[in-house]
């Protein structure tokens, strides 16, 4: 398989998107380590092989150093760093307090910092890479969610800065995605009604599914991606249609 003995960490792998970046790494061969603060409700699985979990705050600095010097103990290795954990309730700035703004970018920001920090001696004895889960949101205005806008904008330029510094040995992209559909799209855009209505503005005509994001992630962690670094590939489905196309009055005929 494409990443046969690879050695793969996804952060915030246990449900949603990153479930799916750990099943596509799974299926592509890879040996695959989940960690979040909380063991998943169900083992991650696929092609008949399972994601190791380690439990881990990406909060706590000394813990996160020396979870990923474990992991490489363990599997002699470290190929890849999928930098997934981070999202954001909905709320507006003035419905929140600076702390709890600040939380929603050290989750989105500096948590992936923590964790490329922690892992970089040891993809860069692999000549391995690092994939950050980026968002529109990040690239647009990001109203109720501004905190966490600003954070995803921020780690783009964090990723490119990395792949500058760390170039040759580390490669570093970023998946800036758009909407997915996970257990959790019905908090976000109601029943299924609401969610095939939200699909249709996307121009493929779906959102997309967690696997759609984990088959890039394989991509630009395999050798097929060899020569490109400090790239942002957007996974959105075609982006949003622009809402003045939908206002403004003109003949459509023709």
């Amino acid at each position: 398989m494409e990443l046969d003995g690879r050695v793969v960490v996804v952060t915030g792998g246990t449900r949603g998107v990153g479930a799916g970046i750990a099943r596509s790494f799974l299926a592509a061969g890879a040996r695959v380590v989940v960690c979040a603060r909380r063991p998943p409700d169900r083992p991650v699985e696929a092609a008949g092989r399972t994601a190791c979990f380690t439990p881990l705050d990406l909060r706590d600095e000394a813990a996160v150093q020396d979870a990923f010097d474990a992991l490489a103990d363990r599997y002699g290795r470290l190929d890849c760093l999928v930098n997934n954990a981070g999202g954001t309730p909905y709320r507006p700035l003035r419905e929140g307090d600076l702390r709890r703004h600040a939380r929603v970018v050290e989750l989105n920001l500096l948590a992936p910092l923590t964790a490329s920090l922690a892992a970089y001696p040891h993809l860069r004895a692999a000549r391995g890479s690092v994939v950050m889960t980026g968002s529109v949101s990040g690239t647009r205005p990001s109203p109720g969610t501004a905190a966490y806008g600003a954070a995803k904008a921020g780690l783009e330029n964090l990723a490119r800065s990395m792949a500058v510094e760390w170039a040759p040995e580390v490669r570093v992209n970023t998946l800036v995605l758009g909407m997915v559909r996970t257990e959790l799209s019905h908090l976000h855009y109601g029943d299924e009604a609401g969610v095939a209505a939200v699909g249709a503005s996307v121009p493929l005509g779906r959102l997309a599914e967690p696997s759609d994001v984990g088959e890039a992630a394989v991509f630009l962690a395999s050798a097929r991606a060899a020569y490109i670094s400090g790239a942002s590939l957007l996974v959105h489905g075609g982006g949003e249609r622009p809402a003045f196309l939908d206002a403004a009055t003109v003949n459509k005929e023709g």
